[in-house]
């Protein structure tokens, strides 16, 4: 197994310092169970892993093997507090470059893989699991969808090395037929198509926005800011469950008006 250093291996080790790995997962699914405010906590990262069976997930992708297993653990997860009154939070810590791009990927059904992630988290969510999506680092297409975007909470570190979008710089610049120039441009200009966190923040997806001295290498400082925006936002997703909140953005106001709308005619 070769693992090479990413922000999500960073964070996670951060949060949960010198806790054991849940074994028997593939090297690029890393779980830890440890503890926020004397709570035991399941920590989830997506890591890159060199020596991957699929080249197009080494570097931190989320692909076949990705996709099941962070299924199996967030499912696992479900069913042993199934009889517990308090249901154990799940983190997410979200540093996912892409889903995997390759033929055997789409042969061998990435689609289900990915999908039977997001219906883990979204299963553990309604099933009273505070689900939290920790961002810090890249938070791309296919990946983030499975790996993060179901959560009750968002919350993402400010800095220009946290990116979210539905695909990469160059690919959209491909599929819009414009260079990379000219597509970063327009996204400065219609909020959807930006990159940067500021952007998508007004689309009102985030909880909260912290800004820290070192992404890379948080001191601890760092880590009690994380540790406490992570505590409120496991508070408020036990007192409202719901993804109401995020429909207050400045960017959301067309969401809000269709569901009033659909809401004066059923």
């Amino acid at each position: 197994m070769s693992q090479t250093s990413s922000r999500g291996a960073t964070w996670l080790e951060k949060l949960a310092p010198n806790a054991q790995r849940l074994s028997g997962l593939c090297p690029s699914v890393q779980v830890a169970d440890g503890e926020l405010n004397g709570e035991s906590v399941r920590f989830i990262a997506v890591v890159p892993d060199a020596e991957n069976h699929y080249p197009r997930a080494a570097r931190g992708e989320v692909g076949l093997l990705e996709g099941w297993t962070l299924a199996k653990v967030v499912n696992e997860t479900l069913e042993a507090d199934s009889n517990s009154a308090v249901k154990r939070p799940i983190v997410a810590v979200i540093d996912v470059p892409s889903q995997a791009y390759g033929r055997r990927e789409e042969a061998f059904g990435i689609h289900q893989a990915l999908a039977g992630a997001a219906g883990a988290y979204a299963k553990a969510r309604l099933a009273g699991h505070p689900v939290i999506g920790l961002i810090v680092g890249k938070a791309m297409s296919g990946a983030f969808l499975a790996h993060g975007y179901q959560a009750n909470r968002l919350i993402a570190l400010n800095d220009q090395g946290v990116l979210v979008h539905a695909m990469g710089k160059e690919s959209a610049a491909r599929i819009t037929l414009r260079t990379v120039d000219a597509l970063e441009k327009l996204a400065a200009t219609i909020p959807p198509m930006a990159y940067d966190v500021s952007n998508f923040a007004t689309l009102g997806l985030l909880s909260d926005m912290l800004t820290v001295t070192d992404p890379d290498a948080p001191s601890d400082a760092d880590l009690a800011m994380v540790e406490i925006s992570l505590q409120k936002a496991i508070a408020d997703a036990r007192q409202d469950p719901s993804l109401k909140n995020r429909l207050g953005a400045e960017n959301r106001h067309s969401s809000s008006l269709v569901r009033e709308r659909m809401r004066a005619s059923w």
